[in-house]
């Protein structure tokens, strides 16, 4: 059976943001917040958004970036839905790690529909990932190694347990016949950064999570990719095979976007939607995506906000299927 989900980005750290809108006036500044410490997925879609923004024209000043790391983004929206649901000037990134801790009620009986989806604009592949070192050279390696011994393999991810990074290689190991996934060792950190540093330095076997993350890791030779969950190799990364090639028919993206407070004004919410539609069309985002192995994923506004909501329908279901939940 195909498993198919769309997956898939804070200490402060601050670059400057203040917006205009789609016309000629002049909004108050703006600020994104990046759910993670720096380095990771989300801390990349606030950084590279932001700038772009910037540099195509569509705000007048540089977007301010705020790290908030803390409970696998659950900190920030918790931020965003009680102290901050009116601030139009205020975007959030976030991926299908996001909605799939709200579909799991990771974040304390917060839910979906407490804030507004405005857009994805890419897909961030999911990778398994092992130290250069390791001696796992391919995917059936590692999944041979934990069927004889489930302890022997934890993996390091950037979501909590249960969280999207989580699921990525207990799906594969469902594929391949392992189903006593409650056994498998998953370590969730703050942001994929700390994963591969968990891994690299061997207090893990492997990282579970997304090709930004580990792309300057794989560039160093600090670590080898077992597996892209993608349908097909991804472009400028042709070497490395996908999970399906190998015999484990996961594919699990994410798409980075960003939240929205749930107070904003429709014309508001439209505005940022037509600014992150603008920043999709660039070249510099296509340079962007081409830079850090990200597949073109554009969808905003009302037609994301129905895209996410089936997602989370979906991937409650699936969590069941898995035994994550119940």
């Amino acid at each position: 059976m195909k498993q198919r989900l769309f997956k898939a980005l804070l200490t402060s750290a601050v670059v400057a943001v203040s917006a205009t809108t789609l016309t000629t006036t002049t909004a108050s500044a703006a600020e994104c917040i990046a759910p993670a410490n720096p380095g990771g997925g989300w801390d990349f879609t606030c950084r590279q958004i932001g700038k772009i923004l910037f540099d195509i024209g569509a705000v007048d000043k540089p977007v301010q970036v705020t790290n908030m790391p803390g409970a696998g983004g659950g900190l920030a929206y918790g931020n965003v839905v009680n102290e901050r649901s009116d601030d139009a000037d205020l975007i959030v990134a976030a991926s299908s790690a996001t909605t799939t801790r709200l579909a799991q009620n990771a974040y304390a009986g917060m839910t979906a529909d407490q804030v507004r989806f405005v857009g994805a604009i890419g897909a961030d592949p999911g990778v398994i990932v092992v130290a250069a070192d390791s001696p796992f050279q391919t995917l059936g390696d590692m999944v041979d190694a934990i069927k004889a011994d489930p302890g022997s393999v934890a993996f390091a991810g950037g979501s909590a347990v249960g969280g999207f990074d989580h699921l990525k290689p207990l799906m594969i190991l469902k594929e391949g016949g392992f189903t006593d996934i409650t056994k498998v060792k998953y370590i969730g950190v703050d942001g994929g950064a700390d994963a591969i540093t968990q891994t690299v330095g061997g207090f893990t076997q492997a990282m579970t999570g997304d090709m930004s993350e580990v792309v300057s890791f794989l560039a160093n030779g600090d670590i080898r990719v077992l597996a892209v969950l993608t349908d097909e190799r991804v472009p400028g990364f042709d070497d490395i095979a996908t999970a399906t090639e190998q015999g484990f028919p996961v594919v699990a993206v994410n798409w980075r976007g960003l939240y929205v407070p749930k107070g904003i004004s429709d014309a508001k919410f439209d505005e940022w939607a037509g600014k992150l539609q603008q920043v999709a069309d660039s070249p510099e985002w296509a340079e962007a995506m081409a830079a850090n192995g990200l597949a073109p994923f554009t969808r905003v506004g009302g037609d994301f906000q129905s895209y996410v909501d089936g997602l989370v329908a979906d991937i409650a279901t699936m969590s069941k299927e898995l035994g994550v939940t119940q």
